[in-house]
């Protein structure tokens, strides 16, 4: 039911987040066959063209359709129509970062820290979108209780977890976890 996608905006290159980037061929298509653009890191961009070496940002005049996609480093912040997007840095043992979206959503799916310059840009965020794995510790991601403790420095209206390994039980989370904040599903629309 998507149909109109302005730009894609990637966090890092591990499979789990990357590997429907083929999925970008269609709204080449809708978009009258114009080429994407894709902000990310530098490292993130080098590795989309190892892992996509066929990506290209013009059509293909041997009849194959592939994405086409201008990528874009994500180092200064960049508009995408009118919503104005800043990359925030987190620590995730690789390279990756996360999202600030109009000084009001912030996007992080991966990391096991976020360093306080990035607390302080997220302080007070509308929405806040954060990973949290499980509720053991994990060393490239936040559990539980890190999750929470980021979650009240930062102190957003609305919360939701992502990036929930099979330990969850999103009813039970549903029920345990503070007001304003909850585990996100597929499908999950917000409405800004």
């Amino acid at each position: 039911g998507i149909d109109r996608v302005d730009a894609v905006c990637l966090t890092h290159a591990h499979m789990d987040h990357v590997s429907g980037f083929d999925d970008v061929r269609r709204f080449n298509t809708i978009n009258g066959g114009s080429p994407m653009r894709c902000y990310a890191m530098a490292e993130t961009i080098d590795q989309m063209h190892r892992i996509f070496p066929y990506i290209t940002d013009r059509k293909n005049d041997l009849g194959l359709f592939r994405p086409m996609i201008n990528f874009v480093d994500n180092i200064e912040p960049f508009s995408i129509g009118s919503m104005k997007v800043e990359r925030l840095d987190v620590e995730h043992g690789f390279p990756c970062c996360g999202y600030l979206v109009d000084g009001k959503i912030g996007y992080i799916s991966d990391c096991h820290a976020l360093p306080d310059e990035t607390v302080a840009k997220l302080s007070g965020v509308e929405i806040m979108v954060l990973n949290c794995l499980r509720e053991r510790p994990h060393p490239t991601h936040l559990n539980l209780e890190a999750a929470l403790g980021y979650l009240e420095r930062i102190g957003p209206r609305r919360a939701y977890i992502v990036h929930m390994c099979h330990d969850i039980s999103h009813e039970r989370w549903l029920s345990a976890l503070p007001a304003g904040i909850e585990p996100a599903y597929d499908g999950l629309e917000l409405v800004i």
